[in-house]
C-alpha cells in the first residue's frame, strides 16, 4: 500500500506513524510546505482519555509525551476583582514544537519519508497515483476544496476575533480571566505548556478573544503583533502582572466551524481540522486530530478493503465529532454572548463558565471539587443538603415546591364525539342543528375534545409523581383550533367539568402540586391525523378547514392551504381564547400559559415564514407581534390576577430567514412587558424544512440568551433528560424552571426517584403517604462471590 499525507501536523505525523508501524511494508510520505520547526500557536492539551489511546496503540510515543508533558488540576476565574479556583479537573500539555519534535523522530525511526518545505502535488494527482491520500491539511484544506462537491462542506464563521500569543512563565492553573473595559468585554485564556525548572521559568499558552465590534471599538483592527500583544498583555493583570507577551506569527483571526457531510471520496480520506473543528475553548483540536489518526489506523487494519476501512472510520468518528462539536458551540456561543453573563454574583459566573458546554455538570464537579459547588449553592441561597432542583419558586401568588414542570404533551386521547376515543378512527359526525361555530370551526362540537379518564389517569400520575409543576397539552380553544381529532378543548360545560376532575383530582391528592393548562389554537397545522398515525398528515376524510395569518400550506401539496384570516375573524379568534381562559379559571387550573410556539396559530403571525400579511399585522417584529398581544391581553384581563401567566415562544425557526436571535429577544421582552410571568422557551417546527441542530438540552441556550439578556423567569425545554442537567442549568442561572417531557412517559415518578437518587427527603419531594413505602430503591440480588481465601 503506498500512503501519501497532506499535512504535517499532529494528525497527519501520528496518522503516518501508526499506519507504518501496522504494516512496515507500507510506502508512507507526508508532504509539509512549511519547515519542520515551524508551527501556529504555542501549547497543545491532550485528555487522559486520548493519552490512554496513544498509550496502547504506540507506547514510544507515550512515553516520550510522557516525559514533557505539564500537567495541573485547577482552574482560576478571575472577574471584577476576585479570583476563585475550582480544582480536580486533570490537564497535561506541552508545547507544540515539541509534540511534533516526537512525532517526527517517531516517523522517521519507522521509516515514514517526511517532505517539508515544498507544496504537495495536486489532491487529485496524488489520489492517482498512492492507494490511500489522508488529507490532513487543517482548516482551509486545499483538498477538501478540490473535491469540494464530493465532501459537500459547509463552514460557518463565527462572532468573535481571536489571537494566539504565549508569556514567558508558567501559570500553576488553566486561567480565565475577564476585562471589561470601556469598549466592552474582552477574555483570555491560558495554560501552561512548559514547565518552570533550570532551563527557565517556563511558558504559557495566552489567547485573547472579543466579540468582534469590541475587536473594533478597542483599535485592533490594523494592529500588528508587537502592537497587539503589547495592548493584550496591559488588559489582564491579574494573570500577567504586568509581563509582556510575545507572539508567533499570530494575527486576530475568526473562528470557523467546519462540517462535511462526507469524510471520503474514493481513495482519499479528510482527517482533523479539514474534516472538521471544534473551539479551542474546550481543547479539542488536536485531542480530535490524533483520536481521527487512531480510528483510521485502526479500520485500515481491522477491515478487509480500503472502502470498508474509511466507512467504518467515519461511521466510528462521526458521533464523536458530532457530539465534541455541540459542546464546542455550547461554549463558544457562551464566550459570545459573555457580556450577559458578567453580573452574575461571582460564584454563579464561576460555575456557569465551567459549565457552559453542558460537558461539566454539578454532579461531576461536585465529585471534583465539593468546596467549590458548596459555596456557589450557598451564595444561591440553596439550603445545605438540597438539590438545587428541589428549591421552591414563586409566580405571583403561587409558590412551586421545585423547580421541575412537567411538559405540555399531546396525547391524541380525548374523546371524538362519538362518544370513544380519539386514539380510535372516527373524526365525530357532521354539524347538527346548534352545533357550535367560529372560524375555521369543524365538526359540530358534541363530545369533541373532552378528557377523559386517560387524561385523569395520566395527569394525575405525573402530578403524584413529584414535579412541582404539571402541564395538560395543549387545549384548544374551537373545534377549528384543534390538531388532530384527538386533541382536548375547552369551549364547552362539558369540557369544563371534565378538567375540573382532574385538578380536583390533582390538589387533593397531591397537595402542592400545581397544575397548568396550554391554551392554543392550531391554525395552519390542524386537521391531521393521530401522531401515530402519521404526525402532520391530513386526515384521509372529514377534514375541516384551516386558518392562518396568510394562504401557506405547512406543507406544499400536503396540507390544506389556509384561509387568510380577515380582522373580524381574528377578533372572534381571540373572544375564544378568553372565553376558554374563563372556563380554566373555574375549572381550578394554578397557571396558565398561551401557546404561541410549534407553528400553531399564534407562532405563525410571529414567525416571517408564515406570516406575509400586507396589513397592521405583518411586516416588521412589532406588527408581527400586535395580534398574539392582543390574545394575550384579552387573556390576561380575564384570568384571576393572583394566578400566573406564561407564553411558550420557539425563539428559533431553524430555517433561513427565519425569527432572528433579536427578533426572539424582542418577542420575550414584549410578552414580558405585557404581563407574562414567566417565557416558556422552545423553538422551531414551525416550517417543515426546519434543521434543528439536535443533542443533549439542545434548546436550552435559547432560554439561557433570554433569561440574563433581559432578566425575564424563563422555562428550559428540550431534551433535559437527568437531574443532573436540572441542576446545572438552575445554578448556573441559565434557567429558572426546568420542563421534561419524556423523562415523565419513561418515569411518571421521575422527580421523585430524582430525589431518592440523590438522598434528598426534604419538602421540594415529598412522597405521596400511600407510597412511602417505595422511597428508597428496591433491594436486589446479591452479585457478588465469597473472596478468594487459599490458594492449592
Amino acid at each position: 500500500m503506498r500512503v501519501a499525507v497532506i499535512g504535517g501536523g499532529p494528525g497527519g505525523l501520528y496518522a503516518a506513524a501508526l499506519l507504518k508501524r501496522l504494516d512496515p511494508s507500507r510506502s508512507v510520505t507526508v508532504h509539509e510546505r512549511n519547515a519542520p520547526e515551524d508551527t501556529f500557536g504555542f501549547g497543545v492539551v491532550l485528555s487522559d482519555e486520548t493519552l490512554g489511546g496513544i498509550e496502547h496503540a504506540d507506547p514510544a510515543v507515550y512515553a516520550a509525551l510522557k516525559r514533557e508533558f505539564v500537567r495541573w488540576d485547577d482552574i482560576d476565574i478571575v472577574h471584577r476583582g476576585r479570583t476563585l479556583t475550582s480544582g480536580g479537573h486533570g490537564f497535561a500539555a506541552l508545547g507544540r514544537r515539541r509534540l511534533l519534535g516526537v512525532l517526527h523522530e517517531r516517523c522517521r525511526e519507522l521509516g515514514v519519508v517526511l517532505r517539508f518545505r515544498s507544496e504537495a502535488p495536486p489532491a487529485a494527482q496524488l489520489a492517482a497515483t498512492h492507494d490511500l491520500m489522508v488529507a490532513a491539511d487543517g482548516v482551509h484544506s486545499a483538498t477538501r476544496d478540490a473535491f469540494a462537491s464530493a465532501f459537500r462542506p459547509k463552514v460557518t464563521t463565527h462572532r468573535c476575533r481571536y489571537i494566539w500569543l504565549a508569556a514567558d512563565f508558567a501559570l500553576d492553573a488553566f486561567r480565565f480571566e475577564i476585562a471589561e473595559t470601556e469598549h466592552g468585554v474582552l477574555q483570555l485564556h491560558a495554560y501552561p505548556y512548559e514547565s518552570a525548572g533550570e532551563s527557565g521559568p517556563g511558558a504559557s499558552t495566552v489567547i485573547v478573544e472579543a466579540r468582534e465590534e469590541v475587536w473594533r471599538a478597542a483599535g485592533f483592527e490594523g494592529t500588528d503583533e508587537r502592537a497587539s500583544a503589547e495592548q493584550c498583555a496591559k488588559l489582564f493583570p491579574e494573570t500577567l502582572g504586568g509581563g509582556p507577551l510575545r507572539g508567533n506569527n499570530s494575527q486576530w483571526i475568526a473562528f470557523r466551524t467546519v462540517v462535511n457531510e462526507r469524510w471520503s471520496h474514493g481513495n482519499v480520506v479528510l482527517l482533523g481540522d479539514a474534516a472538521h473543528t471544534a473551539h479551542f475553548s474546550i481543547g479539542s483540536g488536536t485531542k480530535l486530530a490524533v483520536e481521527d489518526a487512531l480510528a483510521l489506523a485502526a479500520c485500515v487494519a481491522e477491515q478487509p478493503d480500503l472502502p470498508a476501512a474509511l466507512a467504518a472510520y467515519e461511521e466510528e468518528r462521526r458521533p464523536v465529532v458530532l457530539s465534541t462539536q455541540r459542546a464546542a458551540r455550547g461554549s463558544l456561543e457562551w464566550f459570545e454572548d459573555l457580556a450577559t453573563y458578567t453580573g452574575q454574583p461571582p460564584r454563579q459566573f464561576a460555575f456557569n463558565l465551567l459549565t457552559r458546554s453542558r460537558r461539566v455538570t454539578h454532579d461531576n464537579l461536585r465529585l471534583r471539587d465539593p468546596g467549590f459547588v458548596a459555596g456557589v449553592e450557598a451564595e444561591a441561597g440553596v439550603p445545605e443538603g438540597t438539590p438545587p432542583m428541589f428549591t421552591p419558586f414563586r409566580l405571583r401568588e403561587l409558590t412551586l415546591r421545585n423547580r421541575v414542570v412537567v411538559s405540555a404533551m399531546d396525547m391524541y386521547s380525548a374523546e371524538d364525539g362519538t362518544g370513544g376515543s380519539g386514539a380510535w378512527p372516527g373524526t365525530g359526525p357532521e354539524p347538527g342543528p346548534g352545533a357550535e361555530t367560529g372560524p375555521g370551526a369543524g365538526p359540530g362540537a358534541g363530545g369533541l375534545g373532552t378528557p377523559g379518564d386517560f387524561h385523569l389517569v395520566h395527569l394525575g400520575a405525573r402530578a403524584l409523581g413529584g414535579a412541582g409543576l404539571v402541564m395538560t397539552e395543549m387545549v384548544c380553544v374551537s373545534p377549528g383550533g384543534r390538531i388532530t381529532p384527538g386533541c382536548t378543548g375547552l369551549w364547552t360545560d362539558g369540557q369544563e367539568a371534565a378538567w375540573s376532575r382532574v385538578t380536583g383530582f390533582v390538589h387533593a391528592q397531591s397537595p402542592g402540586t400545581a397544575i397548568g393548562v396550554q391554551l392554543g389554537h392550531s391554525g395552519r397545522k390542524g386537521s391531521t391525523r393521530l401522531m401515530w398515525e402519521g404526525i402532520d398528515e391530513p386526515l384521509p376524510e372529514g377534514n375541516w378547514p384551516v386558518v392562518a395569518p396568510s394562504p401557506l400550506p405547512y406543507r406544499e401539496g400536503v396540507n390544506q392551504v389556509p384561509h387568510a384570516l380577515t380582522a373580524g375573524e381574528m377578533a372572534a379568534i381571540r373572544e375564544e381564547f378568553t372565553e376558554s381562559a374563563r372556563r380554566a379559571a373555574r375549572a381550578g387550573f394554578d397557571l396558565l400559559e398561551l401557546h404561541c410556539a410549534h407553528g400553531y396559530l399564534l407562532s405563525s403571525f410571529l414567525s416571517p415564514l408564515t406570516n406575509r400579511r400586507a396589513d397592521a399585522y405583518g411586516g416588521g417584529i412589532d406588527a408581527r407581534l400586535r395580534f398574539p398581544l392582543e390574545v394575550f391581553d384579552a387573556v390576561r384581563e380575564v384570568w384571576p390576577r393572583q394566578r400566573p401567566m406564561t407564553v411558550r415562544v420557539s425563539a428559533t425557526d431553524w430555517a433561513q430567514g427565519g425569527l432572528t436571535p433579536e427578533e426572539s429577544l424582542r418577542v420575550a421582552a414584549a410578552f414580558r412587558d405585557h404581563g407574562a410571568d414567566a417565557i416558556d422557551v422552545s423553538t422551531g417546527q414551525v416550517v417543515a424544512d426546519e434543521r434543528p441542530d439536535f443533542g443533549r438540552s439542545y434548546q436550552t441556550p435559547y432560554a439561557d440568551r433570554i433569561r440574563n439578556a433581559l432578566g425575564a423567569p424563563v422555562i428550559a425545554v428540550g431534551a433535559i433528560s437527568s437531574w443532573d442537567d436540572v441542576n446545572s442549568l438552575l445554578l448556573a442561572g441559565r434557567a429558572d424552571l426546568c420542563a421534561l417531557g419524556r423523562p415523565h412517559l419513561y418515569d411518571p415518578h421521575w422527580t421523585l426517584h430524582a430525589a431518592a437518587e440523590q438522598g434528598y427527603q426534604g419538602p421540594g419531594a415529598p412522597w405521596p403517604l400511600p407510597y412511602r413505602a417505595g422511597s428508597r430503591r428496591p433491594p436486589t440480588g446479591r452479585t457478588d462471590a465469597p473472596k478468594p481465601r487459599l490458594s492449592l
